[in-house]
């Protein structure tokens, strides 16, 4: 018996007021509401299921607005009812309230979320909404200075858009409406105190001694499209120690290296700014401890998503659309989805172990570790090639993880990588547990340790 999920749900009997799971599940995917099944999924019959095909119909139909296909089935010597509902392009409210089917749970919308979802709905987004009262005239010049020697320099822009006026510079990025007006993404990337109109868009930094222990903190604000560079500036003059080196013993080249190799630093970091709801009024914050960095930012994975897959080669989803299109124009971001990967390729390659990564309702956070010692995850054997020390730290953080993903963090083609992992196995470093597909991967932790 499979479970419940983003498109399924039992109930034992029928109550009006599961009218709001049909109403969730319009606003979302779709799904199949099931009455006459327990918790567990068992089969244990719809009272009164004939009744209830005449009476929902009419109930979904007066209280929803919506149609729903209500039919009879059996299991197990049981009647019971499947009410099929199709997703919806307009908001569907059940007396006055929005519901929405987020995994396997129903969640009513209110505040930011729900306009969001309003927003969403009419095919529009949270960024997209213009500012009336709002001049270009407002705007900061550096940061649209900024904006125009970082995208001459990416060759994702036109000379002749780059060399026009701002009002067409800004028409051209998609950051005003039809009629001329600025949009949000405007205003939080250009204007000098974007925190006038928005709540909250700026980027906290704080020291702990501990989990609790606040020893020292920064805010940084302004233009949004300058907070990157602030950002990444602030942390290495005050936050973080790097470790002085000389290349060779009699050279006087002095050699820098931070705790956190800068492309994933600097790609996290954009995640965060570019990814997070705005919508919320709550600061991207930076936790520095002595062990570790995180980075935390009040955005949502995209529906029905979930960590696992946000690992995995995925398509790029941006929350906020006409913002990423600006930094994507400028060259400091891609629109392939393929952030997470250099984070964790970036780390694996500095001797590092990959980042944790978690989420909930309110935000995603990214954990960056500054030695290999304070994670469960291995230290790849120094005698080993590249890509395969790559491949040994991927399959210790994930043991499902797909020839593709490899073969996108390695560089090399599914050949390749297979000739790798048949080198692994035969030197005792790897292990296939299970078939080939529904399997994974198991390092030999041992035979890593004598050797590292």
């Amino acid at each position: 018996m499979s479970t419940e999920n983003q498109v399924a749900e039992w109930k034992e009997s029928w109550r009006d007021e599961y009218l709001k799971w049909i109403a969730g599940f319009a606003n979302a995917e779709g799904g199949i509401l099931t009455i006459g099944r327990n918790d567990a999924g068992t089969p244990v019959g719809a009272p009164h299921a004939r009744r209830l095909l005449e009476e929902l119909p009419n109930k979904i139909r007066d209280v929803l607005g919506i149609m729903a296909d209500v039919c009879l089935i059996q299991d197990g010597g049981h009647d019971l009812v499947e009410i099929r509902v199709d997703p919806y392009e307009f908001p569907v409210s059940y007396k006055g309230q929005y519901h929405y089917r987020s995994g396997s749970t129903k969640q009513e919308l209110n505040g930011a979320g729900l306009h969001q979802f309003l927003l969403s709905k009419l095919g529009r987004h949270w960024d997209g909404v213009p500012f009336p009262n709002v001049a270009v005239s407002d705007l900061n010049s550096k940061a649209l200075d900024d904006f125009r020697v970082r995208a001459k320099r990416s060759n994702r822009f036109e000379d002749v858009d780059l060399s026009a006026s701002t009002d067409e510079l800004l028409e051209r990025l998609r950051l005003t409406d039809d009629s001329g007006l600025l949009k949000r993404a405007a205003v939080l990337l250009f204007h000098t105190q974007p925190d006038r109109f928005v709540t909250a868009p700026i980027v906290k930094i704080g020291a702990f001694n501990d989990d609790t222990d606040l020893r020292s903190q920064d805010e940084v604000a302004g233009p949004v499209f300058l907070q990157p560079q602030a950002v990444l500036d602030v942390l290495k003059a005050k936050y973080l120690k790097n470790q002085v080196s000389y290349a060779g013993s009699h050279s006087l080249q002095r050699v820098e290296t931070w705790p956190i190799p800068d492309e994933a630093l600097r790609e996290a970091l954009l995640n965060a700014i570019v990814h997070k709801d705005y919508a919320s009024g709550v600061a991207v914050q930076i936790k520095v401890l002595p062990d570790q960095l995180s980075i935390w930012n009040p955005g949502r994975l995209p529906s029905s998503w979930t960590i696992e897959r946000l690992l995995k080669a995925h398509p790029s989803l941006p929350f906020n659309p006409d913002l990423a299109n600006t930094f994507f124009r400028a060259g400091l971001i891609e629109t392939w989805g393929r952030g997470i990967d250099r984070i964790v390729s970036s780390c694996l390659t500095a001797g590092l172990p990959p980042p944790s990564f978690e989420t909930d309702e309110v935000g995603l956070c990214v954990t960056f570790y500054f030695t290999p010692s304070i994670t469960p995850s291995i230290t790849p054997p120094i005698t080993l090639e590249g890509p395969q020390q790559k491949i040994l730290a991927r399959m210790e953080a994930e043991p499902t993880v797909t020839m593709a993903t490899l073969a996108t963090l390695t560089g090399l083609k599914i050949e390749g990588v297979k000739y790798h992992i048949d080198q692994l196995k035969a030197q005792g470093y790897l292990q296939r547990k299970g078939p080939s597909r529904g399997g994974q991967w198991q390092v030999i932790k041992g035979k890593n340790q004598q050797h590292s």
